[in-house]
């Protein structure tokens, strides 16, 4: 129980990375063609257009990756208050968001980059609380 309440702020936002990656995750394996309908036309007018599946398959694994590290993250300071999980799920979960932010500025869809920046606050805030 001391770890958990040592850690409280670091497994709070690592569930909240595992929440937002695992859904992510699970919604682009289960609805791959409406999501690769989507993001061809979202991505039509740029160079990334002919690129889309290729580039959904890499967001989808690291995506994968990002949620398994936070799930590791959270078990590994309950247990035992080793911290290399989570900042390896915590710098995914924020390579990830650059990834996203990156696509949402080429399509020029800046709602959607200002989402990904709210998402990334709290990932580079974790990052910071866990490597103090």
């Amino acid at each position: 129980m001391d770890n958990f309440m040592t850690h409280i702020v670091s497994i709070t936002i690592l569930l909240f990375l595992l929440i937002t990656f695992l859904q992510s995750g699970i919604d682009k394996m289960v609805d791959w063609k409406g999501n690769l309908n989507w993001l061809k036309e979202h991505f039509s007018a740029t160079f990334m257009g002919e690129m889309v599946p290729l580039l959904l398959s890499i967001i989808l694994i690291i995506e994968v990756v990002t949620a398994i590290s936070c799930i590791m993250g959270i078990y590994h300071l309950i247990t035992d208050g080793t911290t290399y999980y989570a900042v390896v799920g915590m710098f995914l979960a924020c390579l990830t968001l650059l990834m996203l932010l990156f696509g949402q500025r080429v399509a020029k869809d800046y709602q959607g980059a200002l989402t990904i920046t709210c998402y990334f606050i709290v990932a580079i805030f974790g990052l910071y609380v866990i490597t103090l």
